[in-house]
């Protein structure tokens, strides 16, 4: 089986309350006369494949894909106040779990969590996965600002780790724009780079050492982590301020997250690969966003220099089993 786990969908319901009632979160018509969702330091144009599972399946038909894994994207729900980001997090959730009702085949999806409240992130948590079925959930790398590693926020890696599902980390805006503002670099540089900050600093602060059982999945190929690894490993070596409470070197930590491969560049997946190991490699596509491809996606895998029964564990059995999808 294809399996697409890195893709972004705006239930339409979700779409109708923040046009109506978004404080932060701005949906607008440009002069191209294209949808847009706006907020601080970036847009998306929203097309009717970010809203239409039938739109969906027809592209999925096309490519040979199998099943999305359907996940919010940005801006989120917690650019707005926290009462406000819970209503939009349970609209969302709701709106996920009567796509993959209708179509089981087809679809699966992650939790949107209102992390402004690490309470009722931990409700809406409990209620998706048990209530809703959904076999997980989706964070960004900073909750407006506020690094992912905050105390606060534990006790919903605590319940993750309880009932045993995977986190999605997937970026956001950084904190610092600054020289990213122009081109567009925020999603592409900003946001690989602000994954890896992420990561790094669950790592030191000991949030896997806490909750070995804890399961992330790191957007856009880990940011840039296979590749920096060992600078950081060498950091843990030599700084005291790298220490911490950690019991093995970062790297070790690293390599219990899983990555989708959302990357068209055949050469950086098999470096990728040499680093985690396959079982830890997932099929993603960022589909339907502008730098988003199902097709070349697939195509990329295809070209790796790898087995074919490793392709196959990259392009679906490793979701299989991560998100217990049968």
């Amino acid at each position: 089986m294809k399996i697409d786990i890195h893709n972004h969908f705006y239930p339409p319901a979700y779409l109708k309350e923040v046009e109506g009632s978004g404080k932060n979160t701005v949906l607008k018509r440009d002069e191209l006369n294209r949808l847009l969702l706006v907020y601080s330091g970036d847009y998306n144009i929203v097309l009717r494949s970010h809203y239409d599972p039938e739109e969906r399946i027809k592209m999925m038909d096309k490519t040979g894909l199998d099943m999305q894994v359907l996940t919010m994207t940005t801006p989120g729900v917690d650019v707005e106040e926290p009462s406000y980001g819970l209503k939009l997090s349970e609209i969302v959730n709701n709106a996920m779990a009567d796509v993959v009702n209708k179509y089981p085949d087809r679809f699966s999806a992650l939790a949107t969590l209102p992390m402004k409240d690490p309470e009722a992130a931990i409700r809406e948590l409990e209620r998706s996965v048990k209530e809703l079925g959904l076999p997980g959930a989706m964070i960004f790398t900073n909750i407006v600002g506020e690094p992912v590693d905050s105390k606060r926020y534990w006790p919903i890696y605590e319940k993750a780790e309880e009932l045993n599902v995977p986190i999605m980390i997937h970026p956001t805006s950084p904190t610092d724009i600054g020289l990213m503002d122009p081109y567009r670099l925020v999603p592409l540089i900003g946001f690989p780079f602000d994954t890896t900050i992420a990561i790094s600093r669950l790592v030191f602060s000991g949030v896997l050492e806490k909750y070995p059982g804890l399961k992330f999945i790191l957007s856009h190929l880990g940011g840039t982590i296979p590749y920096l690894a060992e600078r950081i490993d060498r950091g843990y070596f030599a700084y005291p301020e790298c220490k911490g409470i950690l019991t093995k070197a970062p790297s070790e930590y690293f390599k219990k997250t899983y990555l989708d491969v959302v990357s068209f560049y055949p050469p950086a997946i098999e470096f990728a690969v040499k680093f985690m190991g396959l079982e830890k490699l997932l099929l993603g596509s960022d589909y339907p966003h502008q730098i988003g491809d199902v097709a070349r996606s697939i195509e990329t895998i295809k070209k790796l220099n790898l087995l074919e029964e490793d392709k196959e564990k990259i392009m679906g059995e490793n979701a299989i089993k991560l998100l217990k999808l049968r």
